[in-house]
């Protein structure tokens, strides 16, 4: 695996993009960053970091070769990838909340971006960005937010975290073959955040309405069982879990 360092960088994903343009570079390439300016999460939102406590890191991914309608897959691959790196350092009550936020308890610790690059209707590469808070003890009074040195009350090791999830990833990867479909959602779904419990959600006209969270589409999509017990799916853009 090729890594690395930079001291700075507005994000790690956009340099590895510019990298992977302009170069050959091998698979699972990793580029990690001490400071990250302008880190982004989902739906646009900002990753606020502090300089080196955290780690922040991108990392290309080639050997998926998926078509587009099952661009979902990657997702479950790096969640779990990152799901089984932290249940081997003893995390407390893991899971991952849709789509690929990893949360200990009512608390999120790690943020996946991806970005797929496209020829035609295949993916042709992903840049997979990672944020998994590390060392930071304080937040801002950001709610429901906390890192692994809060959790476990000791400094972790950033470059063998990296090591450690990337690996597992190249070793889910290496699993495609053999580990079919309906297993993977099997696995992703088994550690779904709030699943079967009754929970509060917001749809995109901000109102708010109970259901069940049942697993997930093939398209990736947030089955929810509601109220009137009709099953119901939602896009990224189209829910929002308020717990």
């Amino acid at each position: 695996m090729q890594l690395i360092k930079l001291s700075a960088t507005d994000s790690t994903n956009a340099y590895l993009k510019d990298l992977l343009f302009h170069n050959e570079i091998e698979d699972f390439t990793a580029v990690m960053a001490h400071t990250q300016l302008k880190g982004r999460g989902q739906m646009g939102t900002n990753w606020i970091s502090d300089p080196g406590k955290n780690l922040t890191f991108s990392v290309l991914v080639k050997s998926l070769e998926s078509p587009v309608s099952e661009q979902f897959l990657l997702n479950i691959y790096v969640s779990l990838a990152i799901y089984n790196t932290l249940t081997q350092l003893h995390v407390p009550d893991l899971k991952i909340k849709w789509p690929n936020d990893i949360m200990s308890g009512h608390s999120k610790i790690c943020g996946i971006l991806i970005e797929n690059i496209l020829s035609g209707q295949h993916i042709q590469a992903s840049i997979v960005g990672i944020g998994l808070n590390a060392n930071q003890l304080t937040f801002n009074n950001l709610p429901n937010v906390s890192s692994l040195k809060l959790l476990l009350g000791r400094t972790m090791d950033l470059d063998e975290l990296l090591l450690n999830i990337v690996v597992n990833l190249k070793s889910l990867l290496a699993e495609k073959g053999k580990l079919d479909k309906e297993e993977l959602f099997k696995r992703y779904e088994t550690a779904l955040f709030r699943k079967d419990k009754p929970s509060t959600f917001k749809n995109q006209n901000d109102e708010m309405f109970m259901g069940f969270i049942k697993g997930v589409s093939s398209a990736g999509k947030l089955k929810i069982l509601m109220e009137d017990e009709i099953m119901k799916e939602f896009s990224l853009k189209e829910v929002q879990l308020l717990y």
